[in-house]
């Protein structure tokens, strides 16, 4: 099995905590005063928040996690508004030289992430 790995610094450990047990739909494997850990099956992900004193700037563009069709774009959308999520929806854009359908959730540090489904290539 491969899991992407990703460590993001965050300023405040207990709200992004809860930001991702909910986005996730998953309880983390390890807390800590200033560290959490979470590792999901679908997708293949093992995600650590780090908290630092100071977290600025635009240093990722955005994160993302593709799903296999539309269905699946729109039942996470659906759990994550249960969740109380407000997920804007982009549906037949084209984006990266793609088609997709997607919709996007913003963490409390403004790292926004996609849940998207690719429908065919464009130029």
């Amino acid at each position: 099995m491969v899991n992407v790995h990703i460590g993001l610094n965050v300023k405040n450990i207990s709200e992004s905590q809860t930001f991702y047990k909910r986005f996730l739909g998953v309880k983390p494997v390890k807390v800590k005063d200033d560290y959490v850990k979470f590792l999901t099956q679908e997708p293949n992900l093992n995600l650590t928040l780090t908290q630092r004193n100071k977290v600025a700037g635009n240093q990722i563009n955005h994160l993302g996690i593709q799903v296999e069709t539309k269905e699946d774009v729109l039942k996470h959308k659906e759990r994550l508004e249960r969740e109380g999520f407000f997920a804007r929806e982009e549906l037949n854009t084209t984006c990266c030289y793609a088609v997709q359908d997607k919709f996007w959730v913003t963490d409390p540090d403004g790292n926004e992430w996609e849940y998207f489904y690719t429908k065919q290539d464009s130029e």
